[in-house]
This record gives C-alpha cells, structure tokens and sequence, in this order.
C-alpha cells in the first residue's frame, strides 16, 4: 500500500500525532500534509487531490469536529471523504461505500477512540460486486459527468 495521507487543522494537530504513531505502530507508512494552516480545506484539498490523483490510496483529516474536512475534500472529483465517528459506520464507509478519506473530529472524539476507527477503516475493504456496486456506480457515473 501506499503511503497514507494526513492532514488537519491547527486545532487537530496533537490527535494527528497520536494517528500517525497509531498508523506506523500498524506497519503503515505516513505523508504528513501538515497542520499550521488555519484555513482547514487548504489542508483538506491537498490531501483530497493527491488521493484522487492516485498518489496515495487513502487519507485521513482532522479538523474541529470533522464536518469541515468532510465536505472539503468531497469537492476534489475522485475523493470520496466519509464523517467517521463510530465503528459501524467507519466500516461501512470503506465496505459499503468505498470512500477513500475518512475525517474525524478532534473535539469531538477521543484519541483511543480515533485509533480504533483507525485501525478499523485501515482494515475495511470495498468488495466490488456486492449489494452496494450499483449504487456506488451511480456516485461514479455522475462525478464523471458533472465534476471535472
């Protein structure tokens, strides 16, 4: 696998620490886009753009409460960001959607807690032909068609 992209906000900057020791304690390497700029969708869109561009599989965000970051990146056509703040849904998000960014909150959740859905999102993976391929095929053909 490549190496994970990360990125937050200044206010995310120590749970961005503590995720990236989490990733390198699970054997992955890490590509720190930063954390000094205050305005999060900088950060959000770089990161957004080198996982669409395919210079990395997956990424993950950090800002305030994860909203931001979110919403961010899904303006990159080819990036696929998903709020994660428990585990079923951060599973889902990989397994069922196939999203290629997770965000999460630091105000919002805890650092044991941002490990575990770490691990699980880290550990999810999108199977084609399953119950969600043509509802994720929809997602596809219409980012093809209306965001480039």
């Amino acid at each position: 696998m490549k190496p994970v992209a990360i990125g937050c906000d200044p206010n995310a900057t120590e749970l961005k620490k503590i995720v990236i020791d989490h990733l390198k304690s699970l054997g992955y390497e890490v590509e720190d886009y930063g954390s000094d700029d205050p305005i999060y969708a900088n950060v959000a869109i770089k990161v957004a753009e080198a996982v669409a561009s395919g210079k990395h599989d997956r990424g993950i965000l950090i800002c305030g409460t994860g909203i931001g970051m979110c919403i961010a990146a899904n303006k990159v056509p080819g990036a696929y960001a998903a709020l994660c703040e428990n585990a079923y849904s951060t599973e889902r998000s990989r397994k069922s959607n196939n999203a290629n960014i997770m965000t999460m909150g630091a105000q919002v959740i805890g650092s044991e807690l941002a490990k575990t859905l770490v691990t699980i999102w880290m550990n999810s993976e999108y199977t084609p032909g399953g119950r969600s391929e043509p509802k994720i095929q929809r997602i596809y053909e219409y980012a093809n068609e209306h965001c480039k």
